[in-house]
């Protein structure tokens, strides 16, 4: 009933910012799942679904749809740049280009934060010299606020105002960048800040005009016309405007990823390793951790529990601690592996010595898991069909390869294919060891630890601002073949389950 109780409140509190926004499918669907809910869950039928509705609603919440967002992303410019529409696009580019005029109204300013001084949005406290009336403004615009809800010094800058925190010198100072940058929409321009305590309404210098689809520059005359498919204003030498908008480019991002020669050429390498990366962390965590696994199964072994929690200590440890750790041990200057051993080897220098040290930390990491799965399988193998084997004259190799190796392979193949996957994608053991180092002096975007992740992450964010479409498209990629791998994977465990079966 409390939970019934929460999801009431949650639909009446997401109706409001649906009836305001005019949003009336939205409305009807949330209005017919909470119904449908207290339905189920206020009556003694359907059982069932009683408990499957929940996982369904997480599944959906956390799996499909953020699947589904990735995909249509993929076929946009959605990015640094292009996050919002065309009429958003005009508003910041007019907004950015304001200036002082002789004459621009000036108002004594105070800067502020609705949260968190240091990381909180940013807002501009003005007050009018003339009417002293205070306003507060964002990137949205202006608006008045109460006179009861602000305290005026005597050189009129606000010094409090509820929901607020005013900022201090040096807290303005620490953001002053992002002070510089705020631009606040206005009735006649648009507000910008002059130092910490003034403030200006100045004019755009660029201005749209609706007639030509247009741009144009009042002082110098240039005009940037819309490009549609683009998402961008473009002047006829090429030169495009940093604010655009977001738009459909069909199959581009898709394409770009397999004609461009700059992205299409090192693609395929880094695919090479990618695998033999996944391979190789998963098939040596899993060798290393059940030959320990079966050593510690032996009855003849003495003092088994203390070796397990030995043992499990590199999975207990936060991983990317371990990481940095590690990165540190292998530094070819002060690092601990060549102190150790007297060697003099740059680990992370040379392309298959940064390979070999990657794999080397995933074992050490991932070896933990595999031994603890399978020491739970091989205590589900009954004892009596390997005594059968050895009564019928096998050896221990021939007993392990005939009887055991085959039933912990059928337990251990779902947790071993999700291994896979994981280590396929698994951004954090390159990007907090070696960054995708080395590189190439012909080609610093893709080096050769770089995973088609750490890759995807270091073409889409790593330039001109985010390509979150590209990266989206990219992803796609990986997600195809990930799901192909373990769909094969998956059939033949099947085929191994019918026949032990």
């Amino acid at each position: 009933m409390l939970l019934l109780g929460l999801t009431a409140g949650v639909a009446v509190w997401a109706a409001f910012p649906l009836i305001a926004a005019g949003m009336w499918a939205g409305l009807a669907l949330l209005a017919a799942s909470t119904a449908g809910l207290f339905y189920l869950y206020l009556t003694r039928r359907h059982i069932p679904a009683k408990y499957l509705v929940p996982g369904t609603l997480f599944l959906i919440a956390f799996q499909v749809f953020p699947v589904i967002y990735t995909a249509s992303t993929a076929f946009t410019n959605f990015g640094d740049g292009h996050r919002g529409s065309k009429d958003d696009a005009i508003v910041a580019i007019q907004s950015s280009s304001v200036t002082q005029v002789p004459g621009s109204a000036e108002y004594a300013l105070s800067i502020a934060t609705k949260g968190d001084p240091a990381t909180g949005p940013l807002v501009f406290l003005v007050t009018d010299p003339g009417t002293g009336a205070v306003s507060i403004g964002d990137t949205g615009g202006l608006r008045q606020l109460d006179a009861a809800d602000v305290t005026v010094g005597t050189a009129g800058k606000v010094t409090a105002a509820d929901g607020y925190t005013v900022l201090n010198f040096g807290q303005a100072s620490a953001r002053s960048k992002e002070i510089t940058d705020l631009v606040v929409p206005t009735a006649g321009g648009a507000l910008r800040s002059s130092g910490l305590s003034r403030a200006y309404e100045g004019k755009a210098v660029r201005a749209y005009e609706a007639g030509c689809d247009c741009v144009r520059d009042t002082e110098t005359g240039r005009t940037w016309t819309a490009d549609e498919e683009a998402g961008a204003f473009v002047a006829s030498d090429g030169e495009r405007l940093a604010q655009g908008w977001k738009v459909n480019v069909g199959l581009r991002n898709f394409t770009r990823v397999l004609t461009d020669e700059n992205i299409s050429g090192p693609f395929l390498g880094t695919l090479i390793w990618n695998f033999a990366f996944a391979i190789g962390s998963t098939g040596g965590t899993f060798l290393l951790g059940m030959l320990i696994a079966l050593a510690l199964h032996s009855p003849r072994m003495r003092g088994t529990n203390l070796y397990r929690v030995l043992l499990v200590l590199p999975y207990a440890m936060p991983s990317f601690a371990m990481l940095l750790a590690w990165r540190d041990m292998f530094n070819a200057d002060f690092g601990l592996i060549n102190s150790l051993f007297g060697l003099d080897v740059d680990w992370f220098g040379q392309a298959w010595t940064a390979r070999f040290a990657v794999i080397l930390v995933q074992l050490w990491l991932g070896y933990p898991y595999m031994f603890l799965v399978a020491t739970g399988a091989l205590q589900a193998i009954p004892r009596e069909l390997t005594e059968a084997t050895s009564v019928d004259g096998a050896s221990p190799w021939q007993s392990f390869r005939a009887v055991t190796l085959p039933l912990l392979l059928v337990a251990l193949s779902p947790l071993l294919i999700s291994s896979f996957a994981f280590n396929f994608n698994n951004f954090n053991a390159i990007y907090l060891t070696t960054e995708g180092a080395p590189f190439p002096a012909d080609n610093p975007t893709n080096g050769a630890t770089d995973l088609l992740i750490t890759y995807t992450y270091r073409l889409a964010f790593g330039g001109q601002g985010a390509q979150f479409g590209f990266a989206a498209a990219i992803s796609l990629f990986i997600f195809a073949i990930v799901a192909v791998v373990s769909a094969v994977s998956f059939r033949r465990t099947r085929q191994q389950e019918e026949v032990w079966a």
